[in-house]
């Protein structure tokens, strides 16, 4: 999820600089999609689907995003964006807590706030309490339910016994803090299993691989490891490689870049389950659309998952949940 620093820049003049027609000035609908970073294929697919929303709504879709999914990065895009004064933002805040006060600045200046991907504060929208209750919808894959199919899976690959541990991003990223939660709750059924301490990786695949070797030097009987998103699986992935513990130290994905068919291909990979960007991105521009129509929304809207394996990698249903690049 990252793009370069120039369209980052770029979009920042803008906003100090001014433009001489508000978004909303235009004839048709302007939604807004403002994603995690713009360079991962998850946010790319995401993209996508929203882009084919737009075209069959009418509607002008605005995709702007930073390099790196991080809060001090996002801040400044959210607030060059605001000054465009779209008619909707669609957004996947870096972080649970440190974005609402920028998002209720786009709030109170009558633009209509939809969450895709990650939530604020409890996810939990138009009921009255807390801060972050102001976004219409929260758009999104259950990443509870994910963490647990991919900890059953986990289990299941080896033997329902041995050392295991999380690849993670950082604390408080709502869906990998979800996602953990899940694959830890599904690990509770399972007794002869140790969940080891979680690794944080800041979204680097170099540094989640060099964690796998780290921590296999502390563990030499670890059996598995759970890459709650796109960097953390890959790295995962590149650690076990290196350790030449393919198919003995077993690794369950988040997520489905390009690479995954390969490495669920050579038994890299175990399982992986998949998101469906392209279906958060469609189903949140269609939301916004409908809001700015005057319309109720669903304050939860849900998109499913895809699981691959080795079993159903090459069905062309499956393949076409890959995301892209």
């Amino acid at each position: 999820m990252h793009r370069g620093m120039i369209a980052l820049a770029g979009l920042a003049a803008l906003a100090v600089g001014g433009m001489a027609v508000p978004a909303q000035a235009q004839d048709k609908p302007v939604v807004a999609l403002i994603p995690g970073l713009t360079t991962d294929a998850f946010y790319i697919t995401m993209e996508k689907g929203a882009q084919a929303a737009a075209d069959e709504l009418g509607a002008e879709l605005i995709f702007q995003g930073g390099p790196e999914f991080n809060p001090t990065v996002q801040v400044p895009v959210l607030q060059a964006v605001t000054a465009r004064q779209p008619d909707a933002i669609l957004i996947a805040p870096t972080d649970k807590q440190q974005l609402i006060a920028p998002m209720k600045q786009a709030f109170d200046a009558g633009i209509r706030i939809i969450t895709v991907d990650t939530f604020i504060d409890d996810g939990v929208y138009q009921d009255g309490a807390g801060e972050g209750d102001f976004p219409l919808s929260y758009v999104a894959s259950d990443n509870v339910l994910g963490g647990e199919m991919a900890g059953d899976a986990l289990a299941k690959a080896i033997g329902e016994e041995g050392k295991v541990y999380v690849s993670n991003v950082k604390p408080g990223i709502s869906t990998t803090d979800q996602r953990e939660e899940g694959f830890k709750k599904a690990m509770a059924d399972y007794p002869n299993i140790e969940v080891l301490e979680t690794q944080f990786n800041d979204d680097d695949a170099n540094k989640a691989a060099a964690q796998v070797q780290a921590v296999f030097a502390r563990n030499p009987d670890l059996k598995g490891v759970f890459g709650a998103n796109l960097f953390s699986a890959i790295g995962a992935a590149d650690g076990v490689k290196a350790l030449g513990k393919t198919g003995e130290i077993r690794v369950v994905a988040f997520d489905t870049p390009t690479r995954i068919v390969d490495d669920i291909k050579s038994g890299l990979i175990d399982m992986a389950i998949a998101q469906h960007p392209y279906d958060i991105g469609y189903e949140g521009v269609k939301a916004a659309v409908a809001a700015i129509n005057g319309e109720t929304i669903e304050t939860s809207i849900g998109t499913g998952f895809t699981v691959m394996d080795a079993s159903n990698i090459d069905n062309p249903e499956v393949r076409e949940r890959i995301y892209s690049e």
